[in-house]
């Protein structure tokens, strides 16, 4: 049985963010893969246009190629209509009834996790694996308090299965990169050389930056 950590998003574009809560996860979980999954078509994004799939892809590989424990997956990706995570981690332990998976989240996912589509089943289906991040650090709450409180509520509530991932959070998002390209500022140092390199070739987020 391998330990399988998943790591999804839209990846609109993906970041060294992204990598390095890959390998934090990687490491500290003494995880076997993490396979990066760009969504489908996340429900939750309806508010604005998504680069499409392919392109999202190229960038994912790109981004990922020289990390041998990291594996491209197009299984939201391939599949019709909205693409839910619940759904997503039921289809992947029928498709792979001999791994164990781990879904990994961002600090924010998991105190909204309980709002998700079915998220009893998201909870069932894998463990899952939490990035801490500082909150309140006026008042000195650490990370690992707030979100030990939250996992040890929804293991109580739902029998979940969760790991903190140590994880320093870096000052990046998609959201910060779209709105820098649109605005003609350097990218180099927000994602890997050859997804800067992408972007620039196929004029990817030149159009106005959304709010």
């Amino acid at each position: 049985m391998a330990k399988i950590g998943i790591l999804g998003g839209t990846f609109d574009p993906v970041h060294n963010g992204h990598l390095a809560l890959g390998k934090q996860a990687y490491e500290q979980f003494k995880l076997d893969e993490i396979w990066f999954m760009p969504s489908g078509h996340p429900p939750h994004k309806k508010s604005r246009l998504v680069t499409q799939g392919k392109e999202r892809e190229d960038m994912v590989k790109l981004a990922i190629a020289s990390v041998s424990y990291f594996v491209y997956s197009d299984f939201e990706l391939k599949r019709e209509g909205n693409t839910y995570t619940a759904q997503t981690l039921t289809l992947l332990r029928e498709a792979y009834p001999q791994h164990e998976f781990y879904f990994i989240i961002g600090a924010d996912s998991l105190y909204e996790i309980e709002q998700w589509y079915h998220p009893e089943l998201v909870i069932k289906q894998a463990v899952l694996l939490a990035a801490a991040r500082p909150y309140e650090k006026e008042i000195a709450v650490t990370a690992s308090a707030r979100d030990i409180e939250k996992s040890n509520d929804l293991q109580e509530k739902f029998d979940a299965r969760i790991g903190v991932i140590r994880f320093e959070e870096m000052d990046v998002s998609s959201r910060q990169i779209r709105k820098a390209v649109a605005l003609g500022q350097s990218i180099k140092d927000l994602v890997p050389g050859p997804v800067a390199g992408y972007i620039r070739i196929h004029g990817l987020y030149r159009e106005a930056f959304e709010d």
